[in-house]
């Protein structure tokens, strides 16, 4: 057993083979007041993804693998599917196949952004503040994990150490239920209030996002292409910082296209944003139709009022897109931000009071779909279950989801 007052900071200087025999230990640790303590409980098992420690959750119809380094979630897959498609990003894969070394940190498939959700100033920088924010790239110490009736659980923590925050994570999912629960808690610990820019990064990836037949829906929002104007070119095929409306958006070269679906053939990188305050909870959903594949995320808009899509379309090869929700348009500076306040009304970061913490609390659904299902019209989760509707083809279908958003 490992005991004493441990600053999470001294985990960023174990290597791969200690860190994965440190996380996995019986640990305790204390870090701004809480006790944290890590133990490999039968409901989280030992794994790896792609020869990285990860830890697995899984229940009768879905497995997740996490990782203890950046806290991605990385693979999320049906029991009973053969193929064991995952919807999420591989950047690891995508580095395999580009030739390149495998990515230090956890910027791979659904990652959390905070406290930071874009590029940083060449200050922040030089004080050696990551882009996306200090998450993604520390390890993560495990505070909980247990299965207590139908219900298993993971806590893990992260302490930040350049913006003096803590985040802390837990994930639970139920017997009999396709469905993930995410509840996270940052923490300020300075003496002043301070506004912050955090966004969930999910993202994904090829094989599941095929050009062309992968489609993408959300609830009704208020979107806006990225504004690209002086800045490297790059291959845009949506113009700068013009307003549209879901799914149908202007080109650069004429007419409009529905941004629902990957173009076919492809050769693109875009940014769109969409305010999704239009209700109390909002959706995005990524269909397969011709696998019969559904991945969903519902999340609070008081938290996370802003979803931006980021279109990495290659000509070929993996393809990507972000399904990113959280407290601003896009993933800009945070000098950037807090100087333009605003888009549409609404503001575009969120404010952590002194010594304080705030909360985000979201859930994510993988499932098959019925022959024919071909979008998603509403989302609506109610009553302990989540009912998913295609108004196209008539079809709706309905998840047991006993947890509260």
């Amino acid at each position: 057993m490992i005991s004493g007052a441990y600053n999470l900071v001294v985990m960023s200087n174990l290597n791969r083979s200690n860190l994965r025999r440190f996380v996995l230990g019986l640990v305790t640790t204390a870090v701004a007041g809480m006790v944290l303590w890590a133990a490999p409980p039968d409901s989280v098992q030992d794994g790896e993804f792609h020869g990285q420690p990860a830890f697995v959750m899984a229940n009768d119809k879905i497995e997740l693998k996490v990782l203890p380094f950046g806290g991605a979630m990385v693979s999320l897959t049906l029991n009973d599917d053969p193929e064991k498609m995952n919807p999420m990003w591989d950047s690891f894969r995508a580095d395999i196949e580009a030739g390149k070394p495998i990515r230090a940190g956890g910027s791979a498939g659904h990652f959390v952004c905070v406290d930071g959700f874009g590029p940083v100033s060449k200050e922040e920088g030089q004080a050696g503040l990551p882009g996306h924010g200090e998450a993604h790239t520390l390890p993560w110490v495990t505070q909980a994990a247990a299965k207590q009736g139908k219900v298993s659980s993971l806590t893990q923590a992260v302490q930040l150490p350049r913006v003096h925050e803590v985040l802390t994570r837990t994930i639970e999912m139920v017997d009999g239920e396709n469905v993930v629960y995410v509840n996270s808690r940052l923490r300020n610990l300075l003496a002043f209030d301070r506004p912050i820019c955090w966004a969930e990064h999910a993202t994904i990836g090829s094989p599941f996002l095929e050009r062309g037949v992968t489609v993408v829906d959300m609830s009704k929002n208020r979107a806006m292409t990225r504004p690209h104007e002086g800045q490297r070119p790059r291959s845009h095929r949506l113009p700068s910082g013009v307003e549209f409306e879901w799914p149908m958006a202007p080109l650069i070269a004429g007419g409009k296209a529905d941004l629902r679906a990957a173009p076919k053939p492809s050769d693109s990188l875009d940014h769109t944003t969409h305010l999704m305050t239009g209700r109390e909870h909002a959706f995005v959903t990524a269909l397969h139709p011709e696998k019969r594949l559904l991945l969903g995320y519902v999340f609070k808009t008081s938290e996370s009022p802003w979803l931006q899509t980021w279109e990495h379309f290659p000509p070929e090869g993996m393809m990507a897109r972000g399904l990113e929700f959280g407290t601003q348009a896009f993933d800009l500076s945070r000098r950037t931000v807090i100087t333009d306040n605003k888009l549409f009304g609404e503001l575009l970061y969120r404010w952590l009071p002194a010594r304080s913490e705030i909360k985000t609390s979201f859930l994510m659904f993988w499932t098959r779909t019925p022959d024919g299902f071909r979008g998603v019209s509403d989302v609506e989760v109610k009553g302990g279950k989540i009912r998913i509707q295609d108004a196209g083809s008539g079809q709706s279908i309905t998840l047991a989801a006993s947890r509260s958003l």
